[in-house]
């Protein structure tokens, strides 16, 4: 029992970088796909607060609000959501409201250039 609380231990202790190591290991050897369990595994540990903020792989694109050109913005939306005009204008209508959840930075910064460039205002979480 104590080898498993031990165990326990480390897993919560392991840095994003170690746990992105273990999903590979995981993965390569085992054929095992980690990715729920290294979520939860990196969002475990209380005190890596700091390293975790610095090394943030994922971005919600959050339309705060349509601005002047709200039919532009719309279509836009629409365009890069997959969404139909109705879906897309409900939610410029409704900002703030998520674009898109759980995206790169380099495509949540493209997002965020395309909108904005449209008269939206965009925030990144």
């Amino acid at each position: 029992m104590a080898d498993l609380k031990d165990f326990a231990e480390k897993l919560v202790n392991l840095t994003v970088k170690e746990v992105n190591e273990l999903a590979k290991i995981l993965k390569d050897e085992y054929g095992i796909e980690p990715a729920a369990a290294a979520v939860a595994i990196a969002a475990g540990p209380a005190s890596g607060g700091e390293e975790a903020a610095e090394v943030q792989t994922e971005f919600n694109v959050i339309l705060k609000a349509a601005g002047a050109s709200k039919l532009a913005v719309v279509k836009l939306v629409k365009e890069l959501t997959g969404l139909g005009l109705k879906e897309a204008k409900e939610l410029v209508d409704n900002a703030p409201s998520p674009i898109k959840e759980g995206v790169s930075k380099d495509e949540a910064e493209g997002l965020k250039a395309s909108l904005e460039e449209a008269g939206a205002e965009v925030e990144l979480k």
